[in-house]
């Protein structure tokens, strides 16, 4: 009954993709505006901690993860409210490709600071690269949710389900492709 299009899909199932694609290509920008355009009640930090995570900043930009870790872990030794310390931290794990401990990282600075929007909105990306690295469901679904709540859009609506479900199939495609590639080349 479905006309049938290039490589057997039909067209309902590719205007699902495409509205699928859309629902996360709204997120992505409602959350990166929402980022751009807020700032977060910063506690009095020290002078020193400032100084020190900015010199990890510095490193990081290098791309020397590791000895920019060693200068935040340094700057949250002289002051623990330094959540930008934390934020890098964790930028420095997804650097080194450890989303799993980034998100711990972004964890902490959301303790501090539950509504620093930089690091809501990097944690649902840690989430979602950790999800792509697992290609489980439940990673899937908590990126999805998280990525939603740093948009302000509710986490557990409609939006959040379709947006988990489609990335959750993209990354099932990607996976299967990959493997398929590998197999090839094997």
């Amino acid at each position: 009954m479905l006309e049938r299009v290039a490589g057997g899909v039909t067209l309902r199932e590719k205007f699902m993709q495409s509205r699928i694609m859309l629902a996360g290509i709204a997120v992505a920008i409602a959350t990166a505006s929402s980022v751009a355009y807020c700032k977060t009640a910063e506690p009095r930090i020290a002078p020193l901690s400032m100084q020190l995570t900015r010199s990890g900043e510095a490193l990081l930009n290098s791309h020397k993860a590791q000895a920019a870790i060693d200068q935040f872990e340094t700057a949250l030794a002289v002051d623990p409210k330094n959540t930008r310390a934390y934020i890098g931290i964790a930028r420095s794990y997804d650097q080194l490709g450890l989303p799993g401990r980034a998100v711990k990282f972004y964890r902490e600075a959301l303790a501090i600071d539950p509504n620093d929007l930089t690091a809501l909105s990097e944690q649902g990306e840690a989430y979602m690269a950790r999800a792509y690295t697992y290609y489980k469901r439940k990673y899937v679904e908590r990126a999805a949710a998280m990525t939603c709540k740093a948009a302000g859009l509710d986490p557990q609506g409609n939006l959040a389900r379709l947006l988990s479900r489609g990335a959750y199939r993209i990354m099932k495609s990607r996976a299967e492709r990959l493997s398929d590639k590998s197999d090839l080349a094997a």
